[in-house]
């Protein structure tokens, strides 16, 4: 059986459709016709360039959001104002650097908010629309592929929308597992996995929980994976998948938290398919955290083998030998191949060049036939 590959969810949208989404994003009319047009035909498009490259299991590429962790402020009320970014902290002595990250990744245009009022839904419409733009794109250019579909978990939320209103993280939380769960279920009911972006276990650490100590921030992890758990509990778990990164940006990355501080309260969480950096060099040696893991036999690993943060193309041996790795403890059947992170986590945000994307997601599904075949 030929391992199947697989990607982070967001790709890279076109200039004409960045625009509309932060327009949209910061309150200006947009006309919803032709927004539905440019969404529609971009979801197209992705579609077709993933079944190209051999995807296996394919998505949307979140191309009707602004970002994969600010778009709920539409969705949900709440949510209110902008809070400036704080640097990373392993960027935050490092002005030259950052001013020139941003002039390679773009500046991040969209709106921050903040919590400044109880959290509830406001709309599914939005969500609604993601699935029925997807089914269309799947049923004529699919190929019969099998689809997921983002969505951000209560724990990320607050990692990128502060806490202004609760007296505690924990009553934050629990507003946002019943407010976040229609849209889970939304997503699985149409017939997708659910992919819950989950960097508030690991990035949030230096970025925003990075006042906390580490003790803090692990207390912190459980918390969040425990509101995960509340949240997709009508979910079987092999509809379910977690993403798990320390930060989709060209940094020293030398303030990360281990994945040994994080692995207990991530291995807890109930999605049975785990995506996470092992492309990352900060992060590819901890493939021998993954293995001496007490691993559930339901779980099924999604390292990340492509970098999304250099235009460099993989060769198809070095992504072998990545795999191999995994296929080695957990066996051929319980691995699929993936990507450190997304292509186009923000609108208007991001260094690698679409075409770059496609060659890369192509020499993914060549590595995992020469894995495959070994």
């Amino acid at each position: 059986m030929a391992i199947l590959t697989t990607h982070v969810g967001s790709l890279p949208r076109g200039d004409e459709l960045a625009q509309l989404l932060l327009a949209h994003d910061h309150g200006q009319e947009v006309d919803a016709e032709h927004f539905e047009q440019v969404v529609q035909a971009a979801i197209d498009h992705a579609v077709q360039k993933q079944v190209e490259a051999g995807v296996g299991i394919m998505s949307d590429g979140e191309l009707g959001k602004v970002g994969y962790a600010t778009y709920i402020t539409e969705r949900l009320e709440g949510f209110g104002g902008h809070v400036d970014r704080t640097p990373a902290k392993d960027l935050a002595d490092l002005p030259e650097l950052r001013k020139k990250l941003a002039a390679i990744m773009g500046s991040q245009e969209f709106v921050r908010a903040a919590c400044v009022g109880p959290v509830k839904l406001r709309t599914l419409e939005p969500c609604l629309a993601d699935i029925r733009r997807f089914k269309s794109a799947i049923e004529r250019h699919g190929r019969g592929g099998r689809g997921f579909m983002n969505a951000a978990s209560p724990g990320l939320v607050t990692a990128f929308q502060p806490n202004q209103h609760y007296p505690t993280h924990e009553a934050y939380l629990a507003d946002l597992v019943e407010a976040m769960r229609p849209e889970y279920e939304a997503i699985v009911a149409a017939g997708f996995d659910l992919q819950l972006d989950c960097p508030d276990l690991a990035m949030a650490a230096h970025t925003g929980f990075q006042n906390l100590s580490e003790a803090e921030f692990t207390k912190r992890a459980w918390q969040n994976v425990e509101a995960l758990n509340a949240a997709t509990r009508n979910i079987p778990s092999e509809k379910l998948r977690m993403h798990v990164c320390w930060g989709n940006y060209e940094g020293p990355h030398h303030c990360d938290i281990a994945l040994e501080k994080v692995i207990d309260p991530i291995l807890a969480a109930r999605p049975s398919t785990i995506l996470f950096e092992a492309a990352n060099p900060r992060h590819e040696h901890e493939w021998e955290i993954w293995r001496d893991a007490k691993l559930a036999d339901d779980k099924i690993l999604a390292p990340g083998l492509i970098d999304s943060c250099s235009n460099y193309v993989e060769h198809p041996e070095l992504i072998r030998q990545r795999l191999e790795r995994y296929v080695a403890f957990v066996g051929q059947d319980r691995v699929v191949a993936s990507t450190d992170c997304g292509f186009g986590t923000f609108a208007n945000y991001g260094k690698i060049d679409p075409a770059v994307t496609w060659m890369k997601l192509a020499v993914l599904r060549d590595g995992a036939d020469r894995a495959s075949r070994q």
